[in-house]
């Protein structure tokens, strides 16, 4: 939200108060300020100038050389190249050496051959707001020579970013109440008046009371629709908004002044009473921004009795019942609408106001009338008319707030009694609080975010400051305890992790509909086992997530597409889903994602060509992380992947691996094979935290002995190893496949057939083996092996 420092001052002094100290108190005070600007002319060198004399430029169409008279001794010569101005005008003329806000400076240089000591200025060149197309004309009693600074106001815009629960702040007279508390500065009068209303009857009619509390519309007659005066049009120009008609423009001003949004309607264009309901499933709306939009049953209309939709509640005004230039009469309307309704459209319709944005935070019940009668006298000053009658109020307003209880004690130990009671008191008056008695408080209709006794003492350390409260150590060193052993293994797990070339990810917990199809969950999903959010910020963020390969993929294509060649990541953190389609709600399990893509290595002058990544890498890293513990892969469906395995531990499942379809990796600009496997982090870290055996160096040496097997070609190594594990032969210590061999085309070898080359190790731990004993041990693996599986030996 943009805030104008010269708005700001109607409603409190700020004298002696710099921009950075005036940012520092909201900011220190939970009101961030993103950014700073300063409109108006920062130069006394942009001076009052009149043209004296212009020629056309002898080598250019377009170019014309003037003489101006800028106070000087002398005439100063300049090249321009406006065409809207005369001789004897007076215009804005930049001196060499002054900086405009575009961030050049001025200087003496030859345009086309032509000397040009100056420029001659358009208004958006010197920081003001473009009323024609070319150079800015100045006022002929402006005395030539004098900056123009010296007759044009400056001001200095506040971006602020509002926190969601601070509604309050989303107007320039709540923001100057909000510094006159922080600052104890006098806030100054605000002129408010509640109108006289009367009953609506068949006027106004809400159906669904839920959407729309209070509804109130105001007939106005006899208005002339013209520009507005000069003091409206900048108020609106400072903050970015376009100046459209004076009544327009007043419904602007009043959001922007009180924060209540309002909307005038064209009488001549509303049939009968003005009735208030929920959208049929068939309608469409077509609104302000020449946009249409299709209605659901939950949308708020605003319609008349022909049942035209002539504004979507809360959000936007429709295309046919707007004010224009040939407007006599107009209905103003001011209405207090549910938020969640308000922010539920307003998202899944992708359109955004500043009347919505207003509406969905919580505007203040108590400020519907009051801005509406605010409204009516401007409309009355300044486009003439009379109100017919009084205002028609259907509904009641919302009582959004109830007197909160402030507990002395606790405050007193939170702040370590760096606060008296007193000082605290004041604080929640300045803040618009008023005492009930027994430190019991009435909570003011714009502050609905204060409930708990905690929100009390929050407002009083913001008013008092941080720095009011002394630093003190009070915590005493605690117990090891098994939350901290976990957090140890999970951060020597991610450094290990880095120590093998990963970076870590951190991603949002949200993600949209289509990447729930690259989830790769430790359970298969079911119908229903998805968390959806009720009411997402955007189409990104519409599912709780439940895997981490979403997140990765994600981060994984954006590297790629910053020409990131190797690409390896890892991330840990909660992932949510419900069980068995829905019928065990809300499980939370902390998982570990891994991904692997590309460059297998770096490029080096002295290597070949380099391999990329493929799932036994990934194998290896699962591997590593869990030393002394058998880690297998057991093939599954593959589902929307190209392939898929179930990782084991031990013989247990730990989690799933898989590898990206060749298609969704384009999709995503990823154009090697992408890797990922998920693991459930508590059995991972339960694994790594379990007590390691420690066995001493062997001290006799070992033998090997090589065998090929003839096995059929859907055997995978997992039943291999599986069978081997099972095998009790003391001296047999490691056993390590080194060659594949197979022949599509039966050649060489049956095409469903492949040759499996292994390496066994044997050794005993206390003397030499004999070559004998060797064989004999050997020949018992052969045996179990071709007894167990559909293989031979070559």
């Amino acid at each position: 939200m943009l805030i104008s420092l010269n708005w700001l001052k109607d409603h409190v002094d700020l004298s002696g108060l710099s921009n950075s100290e005036l940012s520092d108190i909201l900011t220190f005070a939970g009101v961030e300020v993103e950014g700073i600007e300063e409109q108006g002319i920062s130069t006394d060198l942009v001076v009052v100038a009149e043209v004296k004399q212009a020629e056309q430029h002898p080598n250019a169409d377009r170019l014309k050389v003037c003489q101006v008279d800028a106070g000087e001794d002398q005439l100063r010569q300049i090249v321009c190249g406006a065409s809207n101005y005369k001789v004897g005008d007076k215009v804005p003329c930049a001196l060499p050496g002054a900086t405009l806000p575009a961030g050049f400076t001025i200087g003496e240089t030859k345009m086309r051959g032509v000397e040009s000591r100056g420029m001659l200025c358009a208004a958006s060149e010197i920081g003001l707001h473009d009323e024609v197309d070319g150079l800015m004309i100045l006022p002929s009693d402006w005395t030539t020579g004098t900056p123009v600074a010296n007759h044009v106001e400056s001001d200095t815009i506040f971006e602020i970013e509002v926190t969601p629960n601070r509604p309050d702040l989303l107007s320039h007279y709540g923001m100057a109440r909000e510094v006159a508390a922080l600052t104890g500065r006098e806030l100054k009068n605000h002129e408010t008046s509640t109108p006289s209303t009367a009953p609506a009857g068949d006027a106004v009619s809400i159906d669904g009371q839920e959407t729309c509390k209070l509804y109130t519309a105001l007939r106005i007659n006899g208005v002339k629709v013209s520009e507005s005066p000069e003091w409206l049009r900048t108020k609106l120009e400072a903050i970015g908004l376009r100046p459209i008609n004076n009544i327009v423009d007043i419904t602007n001003f009043i959001l922007h002044e009180h924060g209540q949004p309002l909307h005038a309607f064209d009488a001549a264009k509303v049939t009968g009473g003005l009735h208030i309901r929920n959208a049929s499933d068939d309608e469409s709306f077509d609104a302000l921004d020449g946009e249409s939009y299709p209605l659901r049953t939950n949308d708020c209309v605003i319609s008349d009795e022909s049942g035209n939709a002539l504004a979507l509640g809360g959000i936007m005004g429709g295309e046919d019942s707007g004010v224009t230039e040939t407007t006599t009469d107009i209905i103003l309307e001011s209405a207090w609408f549910h938020p969640p309704s308000i922010r539920a459209t307003s998202r899944r319709l992708n359109l955004m106001s500043d009347s919505s944005y207003r509406f969905e935070r919580g505007v203040d019940p108590g400020n519907v009338l009051s801005a509406s009668a605010a409204a009516a006298k401007l409309i009355l000053e300044l486009a003439g008319g009379s109100a017919a009658g009084n205002t028609l109020a259907q509904g009641a307003e919302p009582v959004l707030t109830q007197p909160v209880q402030l507990d002395a004690d606790r405050l007193a130990q939170m702040v370590g009694d760096s606060i008296s009671l007193e000082d605290a008191s004041a604080a929640l008056e300045r803040l618009g609080l008023a005492p009930l008695g027994d430190n019991k408080w009435d909570i003011p209709s714009y502050r609905a975010d204060l409930q708990r006794h905690v929100d009390l003492a929050e407002e009083i350390v913001r008013v008092a400051g941080l720095d009011a409260i002394p630093s003190r150590l009070q915590a005493r060193p605690a117990a090891p305890s098994t939350a901290d052993d976990l957090y140890d293994h999970a951060l020597d797990l991610k450094k290990q992790l880095a120590a093998l070339g990963f970076f870590e990810a951190q991603t949002i917990k949200l993600i949209s509909d289509e990447q729930t199809n690259d989830a790769l969950p430790l359970r298969p999903l079911q119908d229903g086992d998805l968390i959806r959010v009720s009411l997402p910020l955007s189409e990104d963020h519409t599912t709780m997530r439940p895997s981490m390969a979403p997140g990765l993929l994600t981060t994984a294509s954006r590297n790629s597409r910053q020409g990131a060649k190797s690409l390896r990541f890892f991330e840990s953190g909660r992932c949510f889903r419900n069980a068995g389609g829905g019928k065990a709600s809300d499980l939370e399990t902390e998982q570990l994602g891994l991904l692997m893509s590309g460059a297998a290595g770096a490029e080096a002058w002295n290597s070949g060509e380099n391999r990329t990544f493929d799932a036994f890498d990934l194998k290896g890293v699962l591997s590593s992380l869990l030393p002394g513990h058998t880690v297998q892969l057991e093939s599954t469906k593959a589902g929307a992947f190209l392939l898929s395995a179930k990782i084991t531990v031990n013989g247990k499942p730990l989690g799933s691996l898989a590898q990206l379809s060749p298609t969704r990796g384009r999709q995503l600009d990823l154009d090697d094979p992408v890797y990922l496997a998920e693991l459930d982090l508590s059995k991972v870290l339960a694994l790594r935290s379990a007590d390691r055996k420690v066995r001493e160096l062997p001290q006799f040496p070992g033998s090997t002995r090589d065998a090929a097997l003839d096995a059929p070609a859907t055997l995978s190594n997992a039943e291999i190893e599986k069978v081997l594990s099972k095998l009790n032969e003391p001296i047999l210590v490691s056993s390590t496949c080194f060659d594949v061999f197979s022949d599509p085309t039966g050649e060489k070898l049956a095409a469903d057939r492949k040759s499996i080359a292994y390496s066994f190790f044997y050794r005993h731990t206390e003397r030499t083996l004999t070559g004998e004993e060797v064989d004999q041990a050997h020949a018992k693996v052969l045996a179990h092996l071709t007894k167990a599986l559909p293989v031979s030996f070559r």
